[in-house]
């Protein structure tokens, strides 16, 4: 039972964040004061009461996560977080959404200290907490001894109505419930309002029967009554078999005579008349960013708790080293990023007597040939392994089997994303999802925000090209290569051949700072013989000469990327006998090629040979920066069509012959 004076100082505490929010909003004048204002009560005892951190480590490993999944809010975390003592200064609130500031409108990870995932893009922060309860749930089962919990934190999260409307979250509450991720607990802002006004205009349903649909743990509080946040959070940390939903019923904009309840509490300040109304309401000077000494002294006891916590846990995981060197070892290789010594030479090697081979069946190869070492690699596909070549066979699947590390991602291409993303943000884990290349489309959001998070995440496209044939133009990329290659920071990688194919995964696998998608082919290609042709290695650099003109300098390049290197190699062979000096360069990763230094690209793509032929099966945009223009382009400026994969390629003009005849009609220009 809390005395009268520990009750005072939880509601001075609650006024405290939530007026610091309303301060930083106001001297903004943006931002959305409306979340902060109803959620303080929630944070406070969460953060002080269940929350394990530690505010001098925000990297501890392990911590409890928090996920502000509704991002708008993101005073209300940035108070949080100053009030109980990260490197977020009184100043950094004050240049809340401010150039160059900390405290942007929208949650940052790695930009702001204690934020644990970018967030904004409603439902991505939800999907991102499923995804960190994945990584838990495997690293738990992988290190765990009897003993030793060295991981047994929780992954905590606010969301809002709109995260609940947004599609991405019912595809991942749909895999958290199949998988029982007892460690993830959300709670649910239910204040039943949206920027156009109350959810009854779109928004009817039973959340909580709808949850319990999906096997989750519901309950339903009071979200302004401290006592039963807390028994709630109690009772979610309790359960055992199935992640926790806690329906809070809240009111946005709490506190505030005219706007508590409403839309405009929502996205815009409160208002000078307002935020005076505020104050006295709270009975709070009218000093802004005040904060009471009492208030601050009670929020900073989470630092000593923090210290406590992490030194207990550190002299917990030095016995564990002790008793078990190797786990200790692993552990600490794959928290900094590193594999085990001498992983690549597992990498498979293709011969051309081998035969065709489809890249993407190349790329299952290198899975199963790597995987079993790398104990940090896991993933799936969404429905599509027999498809894409990425289920491992002797790996398990996820909480399934000891240590699983296939995941049966359903057909839930967008959830797959964010749900990657939270598994890569454990710091721990090499994620990778699957599924056919016009398909990434639902999946952009997620990988944007990989993207921006600097995360090294491995994305299998499959199915690259209209050669996917019989399924017609629904199935066959046309513009999905350009529009990945839009997205800063994402390295595009399309190999010509099995052994580019092991050289992209080893790409991918050792760069850490930022995702990687493979782009690879239904069809089968023929292993390029080495002897004859520049090493597969060149990839590494994003670009190389595969074949030189035998006499002198080139008098023309042709360049292509991924199937369309082998009718490039078939006209290099055929005017070579002409007397043409042509060079063939592969540009498998435009990214990856640009960051090379100028005098390598100068180097392979000379300056002065303006004859200059791109062979792509997509569409044209973004070429124009290799082929200059002077040059010309094979691509595709019109959607497939429904016929086996070879004719439709020679019906859109990717034959040899059309690469010939281009070469000559440029030749005779020049």
């Amino acid at each position: 039972m809390q005395s009268a004076e520990e009750k005072g100082l939880d509601k001075l505490c609650i006024k405290t964040i939530r007026m610091l929010a309303v301060d930083a909003v106001e001297k903004a004048r943006s931002g959305h004061p409306g979340m902060p204002m109803e959620a303080s009560d929630i944070g406070y005892v969460l953060w002080t009461r269940f929350l394990k951190h530690n505010p001098a480590n925000p990297e501890w490993p392990n911590r409890d996560r928090f996920v502000l999944s509704a991002g708008h809010g993101s005073m209300l975390l940035y108070a949080l977080l100053h009030l109980t003592g990260y490197d977020v200064s009184l100043e950094d609130i004050r240049q809340f959404r401010q150039w160059d500031s900390i405290t942007p409108g929208h949650p940052e990870y790695g930009h702001t200290p204690g934020v644990e995932t970018t967030t904004g893009p409603l439902g991505q922060g939800f999907s991102n907490g499923v995804g960190m309860a994945m990584a838990q749930e495997y690293l738990s089962q992988y290190f765990n001894r009897p003993g030793y919990p060295i991981v047994d934190y929780f992954i905590y999260g606010l969301v809002s109505d709109g995260d609940m409307m947004e599609g991405i979250s019912s595809e991942s509450a749909s895999i958290a419930g199949r998988l029982g991720l007892a460690r993830l607990i959300y709670i649910y802002l239910d204040n039943r309002i949206t920027i156009e006004g109350s959810t009854d205009l779109t928004f009817t349903e039973d959340v909580g029967k709808r949850f319990e649909a999906y096997d989750w743990h519901v309950q339903k509080i009071d979200g302004h009554d401290i006592g039963e946040i807390s028994s709630s959070l109690g009772a979610a940390q309790e359960e055992t078999d199935k992640p926790s939903l806690i329906i809070a019923r809240t009111h946005i904009g709490y506190g505030s005579p005219n706007k508590q309840d409403t839309a405009s509490a929502h996205g815009e300040p409160l208002g000078p008349e307002e935020a005076l109304l505020v104050r006295e309401r709270f009975d709070w000077p009218e000093t802004p960013f005040h904060i009471p000494e009492d208030a601050l002294a009670h929020l900073r006891t989470c630092q000593d708790k923090g210290r406590e916590g992490e030194g207990e846990w550190t002299s917990l995981f030095n016995t564990y080293a002790s008793e078990h060197p190797d786990l200790a070892r692993e552990w600490k290789e794959s928290h900094e990023g590193k594999w085990p010594e001498g992983w690549e030479a597992d990498l498979p090697v293709f011969q051309p007597d081998d035969g065709p081979i489809a890249t993407r069946s190349a790329s299952g190869k290198v899975l199963e040939a790597v995987a079993p070492r790398l104990y940090a690699l896991l993933g799936g596909s969404a429905d599509l392994a027999p498809s894409t070549k990425t289920f491992i066979k002797s790996l398990g699947v996820i909480k399934e089997d000891p240590c699983g590390r296939n995941i049966h991602f359903g057909i839930r291409e967008h959830a797959m994303g964010g749900i990657l993303n939270g598994m890569a943000l454990s710091r721990a884990l090499v994620p990778y999802g699957a599924t056919f290349l016009i398909f990434s489309d639902y999946m952009r959001p997620p990988i944007r925000l990989a993207a921006l998070m600097n995360l090294q995440v491995i994305y299998v496209f499959t199915h690259d090209s209209v050669a996917v044939g019989e399924d017609g133009p629904t199935h066959q990329p046309v513009e999905q290569l350009a529009v990945l290659r839009a997205i800063p920071n994402l390295a595009v990688v399309r190999p010509a051949d099995a052994n580019e194919t092991a050289s992209a995964w080893q790409l991918a696998l050792n760069r850490k700072e930022g995702p990687t998608a493979l782009i690879l082919t239904r069809q089968k290609l023929s292993v390029i013989d080495r002897t004859k042709f520049a090493s597969a290695e060149g990839l590494h650099r994003g670009g190389y000469t595969l074949a030189d003109a035998p006499h002198g300098e080139p008098e023309v390049l042709i360049i292509a990327t991924g199937s369309e290197v082998h009718l490039a190699l078939g006209a290099y062979d055929a005017l070579v006998e002409e007397g043409v000096g042509v060079r063939v360069v592969n540009l498998p990763s435009w990214e990856v090629f640009e960051t090379q230094e100028a005098a390598y690209q100068e180097e392979i793509l000379p300056a002065k040979v303006k004859a200059r032929l791109a062979v792509e099966a997509a569409i044209p945009m973004g070429w124009d920066r290799y082929v200059g223009d002077q040059g010309r382009m094979i691509g595709i400026e019109r959607f497939g069509a429904s016929a086996p994969g070879g004719l439709v390629l020679e019906k859109l003009g990717f034959t040899v012959e059309a690469v010939i005849a281009a070469v000559r009609e440029m030749l005779e220009k020049s």
